[in-house]
């Protein structure tokens, strides 16, 4: 169990209280955050927060051993093991997963086998719950970042911002990122379209920030990883139920997922608890899918609909990742991105606002387009076909 998930790290506001997260799991709380356009221009973000309120940045490692600690404490068992095939007769289980057992200090695993009634799928992006039950495939993203060291004044600069940049230098489709962490800060990019590139697309984002991480910044660590791009068309098969990137649960746009794999892995053990009756039941497909499935596509579908609409009107050229950054100087726009990320609910319900945004956003594609310069051509016909 002292694998360190690739991520980000970030986390929204929300997700502190809800999840009732100690102060010291967060690393950094950002209050500021600069977007940078692929002409170089840049753009101050956070001026509408309030005092309380930040994105929080934390390390993979010590928020999931935390929850995982906690979880023991709750009554759950752990086993340090790699899961290596899940089989059943019916659809209905029961399910006997077979997996490789691991010894504390010991790196070679032995053989186990247990039965289980019904099956939580959290085994992330490459899923073998999803393929046990033939869930279906989806398209994916990579995402690249390295952890890097950078000198104290530098490493100043990020003590509550971050930096996020557009252009298609650094990506074809997706937004390059500077994250502050504990010490350190993460540098990444990701794509989908043309993801046999993306070292390239490492290399630009290295080059854009070069100047704010100093002369000798030292790659602590490098990583790697797939990001859903869409819900797995079956979530839900038996009493198997998929939750967190193992479901899809990553939104287009900002390419966040640490919120939704909590909130679903919870969502989906409280209902599937409740039909339960106290142990008295097993619960059907159809249950699972009418309580779990049904409430979190209400609460969460118009997110990940509004943020796969915006993903798709603004990263796909650079005169319209120009007028992403235009727009983003705009206290309503921050107001409104800032609430719906940090709450996890879609804001935006003034009128008047809304209709003087939409002429802002026309006059900030045309004045994009009239800047920025062409994108580069790319071909991958055999490798964009791939899917999870």
């Amino acid at each position: 169990m002292d694998n360190c998930k690739p991520c980000g790290g970030a986390i929204p506001l929300c997700m502190v209280d809800e999840f009732s997260l100690p102060p010291d799991i967060v690393d950094r709380r950002v209050r500021k955050m600069k977007m940078i356009s692929p002409s170089g221009r840049e753009v101050d973000v956070g001026r509408t927060l309030k005092e309380n309120e930040y994105i929080g940045m934390c390390r993979r490692e010590v928020m999931d051993k935390y929850l995982r600690d906690r979880a023991v404490e709750f009554g759950a068992t752990p086993i340090n093991g790699l899961v290596q095939k899940i089989e059943f007769e019916g659809t209905d289980g029961p399910y006997t997963v077979k997996y490789t057992k691991y010894e504390e200090g010991s790196p070679k695993g032995s053989p186990a086998e247990a039965e289980f009634d019904i099956i939580v799928g959290a085994d992330g992006a490459n899923s073998r719950t999803a393929k046990a039950i033939d869930a279906g495939e989806y398209n994916y993203a990579i995402a690249f970042q390295e952890r890097i060291k950078i000198p104290d004044e530098k490493m100043a600069y990020y003590e509550d911002l971050a930096e996020m940049y557009v252009g298609d230098d650094v990506s074809p489709d997706f937004y390059a990122w500077v994250f502050p962490k504990y010490d350190h800060v993460g540098v990444g990019t990701g794509t989908v379209v043309n993801r046999p590139a993306i070292s390239e697309y490492q290399a630009a984002i290295r080059e854009r920030c070069a100047d704010k991480l100093g002369p000798n910044p030292k790659v602590m660590k490098v990583e790697a990883h797939p990001i859903p791009e869409h819900m797995r068309p079956r979530r839900v098969v038996g009493r198997v139920a998929l939750v967190g990137d193992a479901a899809g649960y990553v939104t287009k746009c900002s390419g966040e997922g640490i919120y939704f794999a909590a909130k679903s892995g919870r969502m989906a053990a409280e209902e599937i608890v409740a039909l339960t009756a106290g142990g008295t039941r097993l619960p059907t497909e159809q249950e699972i899918k009418d309580t779990y499935l049904k409430k979190f596509d209400q609460k969460y579908g118009p997110t990940y609909l509004v943020l796969d609409i915006l993903q798709k009107v603004f990263y796909t050229n650079n005169g319209a990742r120009e007028a992403f950054v235009d727009m983003c100087a705009s206290d309503y726009v921050q107001k409104v991105t800032f609430d719906s990320y940090l709450y996890k609910t879609v804001q935006g319900n003034n009128p008047l606002d809304d209709v003087k945004l939409l002429f802002n956003t026309i006059g900030s594609v045309i004045k994009g387009n009239a800047i920025a310069k062409p994108d580069r051509t790319f071909s991958n016909p055999v490798e964009s076909l791939k899917r999870l």
